[in-house]
């Protein structure tokens, strides 16, 4: 089987408190860089745990980065086909 592609996701972390954020960057052969965030609140009688803020704040950036390749994926088809392309998950 031969490798056609090869990407990488960037994640980087801001915590401030009870909140955490996460920042996505997705780079693309064709140049194209996909950013997305996400962000998770710690409720107050939870307890402090860095690792599980993170964790679902990259969830949620990564969500969001999944549905804008979704859509650039859709564009890219209607490009080539010029035919309305409607792609799930």
């Amino acid at each position: 089987m031969t490798q056609i592609a090869g990407w990488h996701v960037e994640v980087e972390f801001d915590e401030e408190e009870k909140k955490t954020r996460a920042a996505a960057l997705l780079r693309l052969q064709d140049g194209t860089e996909l950013r997305a965030k996400g962000k998770a609140v710690r409720h107050p009688d939870d307890p402090e745990q860095q690792r599980v803020g993170e964790e679902v704040a990259a969830a949620r950036a990564l969500n969001k980065l999944s549905r804008e390749l979704l859509d650039k994926a859709g564009h890219d088809i209607e490009e080539a086909t010029h035919i309305p392309a409607h792609p799930a998950m």
